[in-house]
C-alpha cells in the first residue's frame, strides 16, 4: 500500500471513531482476524478476542443508547473523552510501520475525530430540540449505516472512502447549519416581547 492509501485509511478511521468508536474498532479487529485485510503492526491488537469482545459489546450498548433522545447527548458527552484519543491512536497506528506513534499523525487523527464528534453531537443537540422522536431514530440509524458502509469501503477503496467521508461531512455541516437557523428563528419568534 502507498503512503497516500495508508494516510487515507488512518484519517478515515479516525473520522469514523468520532461517530462510532466501538463499531470502528470492532470492524477493524474483525477484518484483521478474518484475514480480509492485513492490519498494520500497531493495529493488530484490535483483532484480539478481548478487544473484539469489549468493542462488540460496547457497540451493541451504544446502538441502543444512541436511539433515546437525551441519553444520546449524555452518551456523546461522556464519550468525548474516548472518541478523540481512539481516533488519534487509529490514525497514528495506521501510519506507524515501526511501532512508534508519530506526533503529527496523533494530532491529525485526534483532530479528525474531534471534528466528526463535534458534528455528531451538534447535530443531535439540534435534533433533540425537535418535538418528534422519529428524527432521532433516523439520525442514529443513518449514522450506523454510514459507519458500516464507510468501514467496508475504507479498506477496499481508501481514497474514495476519504473523499466520500469529507463530502458527507460537508453536506451534514450545511444541513445542521440550516436546522440550527430554523430552530433559532422558531425560538426567537416564540419568545414574548418584553
Amino acid at each position: 500500500m502507498t503512503e497516500a492509501h495508508l494516510f487515507s485509511i488512518g484519517l478515515a478511521l479516525a473520522a469514523l471513531s468520532g461517530v462510532r468508536a466501538y463499531l470502528t474498532v470492532f470492524g477493524i479487529g474483525l477484518a484483521g482476524l478474518m484475514g480480509w485485510v492485513e492490519l498494520p503492526p500497531m493495529l493488530q491488537v484490535t483483532s484480539s478476542y478481548w478487544v473484539l469482545g469489549t468493542a462488540g459489546g460496547l457497540a451493541l450498548v451504544e446502538f441502543f443508547a444512541d436511539k433515546i433522545p437525551g441519553v444520546d447527548s449524555g452518551w456523546d458527552l461522556l464519550h468525548t473523552l474516548l472518541r478523540i484519543p481512539v481516533g488519534a491512536f487509529l490514525a497514528a497506528a495506521t501510519l506507524s510501520p515501526d511501532g512508534h506513534l508519530g506526533t503529527m499523525a496523533l494530532i491529525t487523527g485526534g483532530s479528525a475525530a474531534l471534528l466528526t464528534h463535534a458534528l455528531k453531537s451538534g447535530t443531535r443537540w439540534v435534533i433533540n430540540g425537535s418535538p418528534e422522536p422519529a428524527s432521532n431514530w433516523t439520525a442514529s440509524l443513518s449514522e450506523d449505516a454510514a459507519a458500516l458502509a464507510a468501514l467496508s469501503l475504507v479498506f477496499a477503496h481508501p481514497l474514495l472512502a476519504l473523499a466520500l467521508l469529507l463530502g458527507v461531512l460537508l453536506s451534514v455541516f450545511a444541513v445542521v447549519g440550516l436546522m440550527a437557523r430554523m430552530v433559532y428563528r422558531t425560538l426567537r419568534r416564540d419568545r414574548p416581547l418584553s
